[in-house]
């Protein structure tokens, strides 16, 4: 079977910061699983849905990446699908704090799985999902941050919202 990573999230929308982190992953796992959360305490722009499909399109030409959708415990979804690493990316070192939590619980959960964090690119350090979605809708342009798909799907979702 060989190494199975799993990078949950909510990728409301996935980034270019997202999209450099499984590319990578990539490189190095035999298969990358890109878990798009479904239920959710964030209010997301986009329904799980087309979160799924925004990622499926954006990571299409990756033979070993895969996107599915999960509801629950991130445990259980490591178990159903055999996989031995959670993959958690960092963008800054007030990330880590939290994210050192949610490693040592879930290495509780499913001792079976580690958990990885892949530092951001430099140039995605300061690119999130909320940051996008928060200049979308006020008309600005997200092209550098998103692929284009993603940007005409913002495009699409905030017209008409923005200052003419």
């Amino acid at each position: 079977m060989g190494n199975r990573a799993i990078y949950p999230g909510t990728f409301d929308p996935i980034t270019k910061g997202h999209t450099d982190i499984v590319v990578r992953a990539a490189a190095i796992f035999d298969h990358v699983i890109v878990a798009v959360a479904a239920s959710t305490a964030k209010n997301t722009a986009f329904s799980t849905d087309e979160r799924v499909e925004l990622a499926r399109q954006t990571l299409s030409e990756h033979a070993n990446v895969e996107v599915q959708r999960f509801e629950g415990l991130l445990a259980n979804f490591v178990r159903q699908w055999h996989a031995n690493v959670v993959l958690r990316g960092l963008r800054a070192v007030s990330d880590f704090e939290y994210e050192f939590q949610l490693a040592g619980m879930n290495k509780h959960l499913v001792p079976e799985a580690d958990t990885i964090f892949m530092p951001t690119r430099e140039n995605y350090s300061y690119v999130s999902s909320s940051l996008i979605r928060e200049i979308a809708a006020l008309g600005g342009d997200v092209s550098e941050f998103v692929h284009p798909i993603v940007r005409d799907a913002l495009l699409e979702r905030f017209a008409g919202r923005q200052k003419k």
